[in-house]
């Protein structure tokens, strides 16, 4: 049965957690994701969900103030933390609240509902406030269409490698690792995030701030990698497709 990912937005206490660093709430909005109560103060980034539930987040942020005065802050508020990275997968429980799973679909976290987060200096307010769904959201959220029947599925291997755009710049490329990483450049400006994929061909990756210095027939790889939610093969290149299942690019392989 469908799972419903816009239940996992809200301000939750972090219960069951291994990790005694891991911090205290977890708040899920739209597509952000801020993690309160670390060694490192407030952890931001993004996440990813699907009604199949699988589940990706990414961290690649910190309160500055605390990074500073911190050691191995500045580290770590560029890395996902492990117990975090861990995280594969969700349900819910039988009292309707959410378990964040690992690869193994055991359990990682669980998430208790009305959290209020304590604010740091220089904070934003509208990080403190209970996320609500949105239109944008459900949007967001929603099931994506079957891969078409002309494709071959990725695995949960796939698609590590380096891919190059059929045409456009051509220093643009994206480079999805085995750890789960993702390193690309549009011709002219680098990016990265993380990335995962499921049953089906379902892929899901995040995105990091990049820069955004403009260069003739740069390529949209951001774009295509983060909106996708389907990836397969046709032959040896790389389909990617959004929820709708429009095609958002192509690429080939590069070795």
């Amino acid at each position: 049965m469908p799972l419903a990912p816009e239940r996992l937005i809200g301000s939750w206490t972090l219960v069951d957690v291994a990790d005694p660093g891991a911090g205290a709430i977890l708040r899920l909005a739209d597509s952000e994701l801020h993690l309160f109560g670390t060694h490192c103060g407030t952890l931001g980034g993004n996440w990813r969900a699907n009604s199949e539930g699988v589940f990706l987040a990414d961290v690649w942020s910190a309160s500055s103030a605390v990074v500073e005065g911190t050691p191995g802050c500045e580290k770590a508020s560029r890395e996902t933390p492990g117990w975090l990275r861990s995280v594969t997968a969700y349900r819910f429980d039988g009292t309707g609240l959410p378990l964040l799973l690992d690869r193994r679909r055991q359990p990682v976290a669980r998430l208790i509902p009305g959290a209020t987060p304590t604010p740091e200096p220089d904070m934003d307010a509208s990080v403190l406030a209970p996320p609500v769904v949105t239109d944008e959201a459900r949007r967001n959220l929603a099931p994506a269409v079957a891969l078409p029947a002309t494709l071959v599925p990725v695995d949960q291997r796939q698609p590590a490698g380096r891919w190059a755009p059929r045409s456009g710049h051509r220093a643009a490329y994206v480079e999805f690792t085995a750890d789960g990483e993702w390193h690309g450049s549009d011709g002219c400006n680098d990016q990265s995030g993380r990335w995962i994929t499921a049953a089906g061909g379902t892929l899901l990756a995040t995105t990091r701030a990049a820069t955004l210095a403009f260069c003739t027939d740069s390529v949209p790889i951001g774009h295509w990698v983060t909106t996708a939610r389907r990836a397969g093969h046709d032959g040896k290149v790389l389909v990617l497709l959004d929820a709708q299942g429009k095609e958002t690019g192509r690429l080939s392989p590069t070795n």
